[in-house]
């Protein structure tokens, strides 16, 4: 572990000490399988853990106010803590709860051979650039049993679970997706672009068997889990909640209960999250532009900042005295905005006090190098986290 040195300005400043290093690699500690659902701008599960270790025990309440993807809900059900989730994208819940209450793969086979599949099914919008035609026949005839379930308040956790899955393997970029050739699975492109990649590619939808690609991804998703963590689940599954409301305003979460928040909050507009989502919405018979009208996506750093301080009055609230706040940043713009450096007086301002900023290096990703967050210049991609407490 190596602490930067602060110079006497920040020492005036009380900046809290900038602590660099590699805390978690994959290679250190072997993720979930539970956790490989793609979402835009999600963190890996070693990052929560890390906090989640040392700043909680079993029994105490882990929350995250922008859940995504629920990474950071899964770790710490996996680790025997109380639970919160919360985003204001009503597909963060269909995404995260099921993989609290899992299926034996011997009901997710029987339920999907027990649905019909309507050749004649056609969406009421123009897939064909994405889906063969049975395929999409396969897709809507799912979709209308889906609704039916949920209207007639008979869906159960197979249902939920099989839901997530679909919802997972909508678009991709290999035979294991519904669709053909596109963008990789954690964004969506848009009808006329997709148009453009088939004929660039020279491709055309294929067939795709739906209920084998969603029979294989289970297998995937479970290939790791041992009764072990189905037991930790079990234990906290009950008292799991999960919210889909604008983190400033939770009022559903009494007054000091949490105990560590682990969240990683939007940066400003570098991700569209609903235009990626838009066919997931689709699936799942959300309006994509109502979720837009309650998604903020600040524009500037001071819009940033203004959101961001009804948050952390809102965590003020509900983090219980001795409580902590490990809240995920990054850096923007090649570096050149560390957001570090506002939502600490931020959180400040809210009464929290910044313990330290945790700088986890590693080597620089792909991904991370295809949306512009050029981290620094040492070829690495870095974690920013500042640790509060209250």
């Amino acid at each position: 572990m190596i602490r930067a040195a602060l110079t006497k300005e920040a020492v005036e400043r009380k900046d809290p000490p900038r602590i660099v290093s590699e805390f978690w690699t994959a290679k250190q500690r072997q993720a979930s399988s539970l956790h490989e659902i793609s979402y835009r701008a999600c963190f890996k599960p070693q990052l929560p853990r890390y906090f989640i270790e040392r700043y909680s025990v079993e029994g105490d309440v882990v929350y995250d106010p922008f859940m995504g993807r629920g990474t950071t809900i899964i770790e710490a059900a996996l680790l025997k803590r109380n639970v919160i989730g919360n985003d204001v994208n009503p597909l963060s819940t269909m995404l995260a709860a099921p993989r609290l209450d899992i299926p034996q793969i011997n009901e997710i086979q029987e339920r999907l051979a027990a649905i019909t599949f309507s050749k004649r099914a056609k969406a009421d919008i123009d897939l064909s650039m994405f889906f063969q035609r049975e395929t999409e026949a396969e897709i809507v005839s799912l979709q209308r049993y889906l609704a039916d379930r949920k209207r007639e308040r008979k869906e159960d956790r197979v249902d939920r679970w099989i839901r997530m899955v679909a919802t997972n393997r909508l678009t991709g970029h290999s035979s294991g997706f519904f669709s053909v050739y596109t963008l990789p699975p954690n964004q969506a492109t848009q009808p006329k672009s997709q148009i453009r990649i088939n004929k660039l590619r020279k491709q055309k939808p294929e067939y795709r068997d739906i209920r084998s690609v969603i029979l294989k991804k289970t297998r995937t998703l479970l290939k790791s889990v041992l009764e072990k963590d189905r037991a930790s689940l079990a234990v906290v599954l009950p008292r799991a909640r999960f919210l889909s409301k604008d983190a400033r305003h939770t009022s559903e979460i009494k007054k000091e209960t949490i105990q560590l928040v682990v969240t990683s909050p939007p940066f400003l507009n570098i991700v569209q999250y609903t235009n990626d989502n838009w066919m997931r919405c689709w699936f799942n018979g959300i309006d994509a532009r109502s979720v837009a009208a309650h998604v903020t996506m600040s524009r500037t750093i001071d819009e940033w900042c203004a959101v961001m301080e009804g948050v952390f009055k809102e965590l003020f609230r509900i983090v219980r005295p001795g409580g902590y706040a490990a809240f995920e940043v990054g850096e923007l713009r090649k570096g050149t905005l560390k957001l570090e450096e506002h939502v600490i007086p931020v959180g400040r301002l809210a009464g929290f006090t910044s313990e330290a900023v945790f700088i986890n290096t590693q080597q620089f990703t792909k991904t991370a190098n295809l949306w512009g967050i050029q981290n620094n210049e040492s070829g690495t991609n870095t974690n920013r986290i500042v640790l509060f407490r209250k």
